[in-house]
């Protein structure tokens, strides 16, 4: 009873997959077409081939004249088609595959996008990038090995037995049932014992994935404590693993492919068997004996794909059920139909706030993380949020920049409340310096840019000597030009903070918040970065939000809240 929702489920899956690809039918129905077309061109070369040869010996010994100019030239003729039709098949099932994955990857990201960051935490980074990468590269099986191959095997089957009916309907239906035997029935049956094989393939794939991105990039903590070697076994039962399934699903094919032969074989030799006979009664010409025979035997090339189609199914079929995992689910945030466009100022107010991050296996209780907050930030002002780590100060900028919901309350900018603002719209308003900093695998130029693309050699050369990283940065070899490493592997703590800072300035929004900027930063080198952002804040009129644990920077706010425990006091 517990099959029949499985085999649903598949059939939507299968469904949903043809829906996804039917923008590039066209495509698809062309490669298809010239698949077939190949298909055609074999068989009958093969078949007329034996055909000529068989009746150019029958003349010879006979002889009697023969006209060899026009099957000479039909075989001609099929040749140049076999080899311009498996071409064109080369071409366009490539491109409409390259076509489905370019959709597939941007399809994917435009849903996994909104998801970020709430929605996303509960992943690794590996099962992440394999989703995006080795799951959405999985599919393209689906078109280019399962697709074409199950469509043109209908066709061809269909086209070729009702050929050999023409001539023996008995041969006709013995070629039918070794046809749907060797290409139907096995391939189902090696399904049946492979699709545990197969999916679990894809699991164990993910689980290596994501232990060796781990181990990458935790191998400084693997090698103080001495956990290099337990990493490194991990990771070698889990290859093991893999490898016993690839094992496993290479036997399978080889049986598939050992059974189609097989069959081919045995429909060849029931075609001599009847068609013998009918020689003999002078009801077929004897060289058509020949290419009854090798169209037969030939036919089987119409199915020769199938086999490995019905082995990747069920891989398939799971690696789309995770793509379509992610891509269905709904953002904590969701931007509302009719965006508020522009706010008249940009006075933050929290009204009785409430937040706690959603509950999970490992946290099945509540722990509210903000209660009943309320406090205002007029635009221009320095306001400094203060209380020890674990008071919540980090999650109001989540809840600022719209990537979280609070549960009760309203958050407003400029008197709207935030969820009347698209997220992009939004966060135009908003500098940040997160706690956690993330660069990218760039130089220091790039690094910068990505808060203002268009920004000027003088303005990144300004911004980074504000946050006092400008004299560095000019002692690297290439300057500006020199790469960080990823995730700023080359620098220290203080000197990504202090880039990090630089690149939240070249933004130039109204409203900057930085969360723990002295974070790495020696006193002295804390102060004077400090008393740098606070002069530029105050030259350009900009709102200044600073959360800190720290006493640096405190007299020089306007404004000083203290949190305690979710609680201002």
């Amino acid at each position: 009873m517990k099959s029949a929702p499985k085999q649903s489920n598949d059939f939507a899956i299968f469904w949903r997959l043809l829906k996804l690809f039917a923008p590039y039918w066209k495509w698809m129905a062309l490669g298809i077409l010239l698949s077939f077309i190949t298909l055609l061109s074999n068989i009958s070369l093969l078949a007329l081939s034996g055909w000529f040869i068989t009746s150019m010996a029958i003349a010879g010994v006979a002889g009697v004249d023969m006209n060899y100019f026009t099957p000479a030239a039909s075989i001609r003729g099929l040749a140049i088609a076999r080899t311009a039709s498996r071409y064109g098949e080369r071409v366009i099932t490539h491109e409409a595959t390259f076509r489905l994955l370019a959709q597939l990857r941007r399809w994917f990201y435009e849903h996994l996008e909104p998801l970020a960051p709430a929605n996303l935490q509960t992943y690794r980074s590996g099962d992440l990038l394999s989703r995006i990468r080795a799951d959405v590269d999985t599919l393209e099986n689906f078109y280019l090995r399962i697709l074409s191959p199950m469509i043109i095997g209908l066709i061809g089957t269909t086209v070729l037995v009702t050929f050999l009916a023409l001539y023996h309907i008995g041969i006709a239906l013995i070629v039918l049932a070794c046809l749907i035997i060797a290409g139907i029935i096995i391939p189902l049956v090696i399904n049946h014992y492979s699709k545990i094989p197969g999916e679990r393939m894809i699991d164990t794939s993910t689980e290596l994935r994501t232990a060796v991105v781990d181990s990458v990039q935790g191998m400084g903590e693997l090698l103080i404590y001495g956990a290099s070697q337990q990493q490194s076994d991990s990771i070698n039962q889990l290859s093991e693993r893999l490898l016993t399934d690839q094992d496993t699903m290479a036997k399978y094919s080889g049986i598939s492919q050992g059974a189609l032969g097989f069959f081919a074989n045995i429909a060849m030799w029931f075609t001599l068997l009847l068609a013998i006979p009918m020689v003999a009664t002078n009801a077929l010409p004897p060289a058509n004996l020949t290419m009854l025979a090798l169209f037969t035997l030939a036919s089987f090339e119409s199915i020769l794909a199938l086999p490995l189609a019905f082995q990747l199914l069920p891989e398939t079929l799971k690696a789309a059920r995770r793509v379509f995992q992610i891509a269905d689910t709904q953002a904590a945030v969701k931007d509302p139909l009719t965006p508020f466009s522009k706010p008249d100022h940009l006075t933050i107010e929290f009204n009785d706030v409430s937040f706690h991050y959603p509950l999970t296996e490992t946290e099945p209780l509540k722990k509210q993380v903000l209660h009943h907050l309320s406090f205002t930030v007029n635009q221009g002002e320095k306001v400094a949020i203060i209380g020890s780590s674990g008071s919540g100060k980090s999650s109001l900028i989540n809840l600022l920049v719209r990537f979280w919901q609070p549960q009760s309350g309203m958050i407003s900018l400029g008197g709207q409340p935030l969820d009347h603002y698209k997220g992009d719209d939004l966060r135009h308003y908003f500098s940040v310096v997160s706690q956690h900093n993330q660069l990218f695998n760039s130089t220091f130029h790039g690094n910068l840019l990505l808060a203002n693309p268009k920004a000027s050699d003088d303005a990144v050369e300004q911004v980074c000597k504000i946050a006092h990283i400008h004299e560095f940065i000019l002692s690297q070899p290439e300057g500006y030009q020199t790469w960080v490493g990823e995730a700023g592997l080359k620098l220290s703590g203080g000197q990504i903070k202090r880039l990090c800072i630089a690149r939240a300035l070249l933004k130039d929004a109204p409203i900057l918040v930085m969360d723990e900027p002295g974070e790495g930063l020696d006193a002295t080198t804390e102060k004077t970065v400090l008393d740098a952002v606070i002069k530029h804040v105050e030259t350009n009129k900009k709102t200044l939000l600073l959360i800190t644990h720290k006493q640096a920077g405190l007299k020089q706010m306007d404004k000083v809240i203290r949190f305690k425990k979710s609680h201002i006091i």
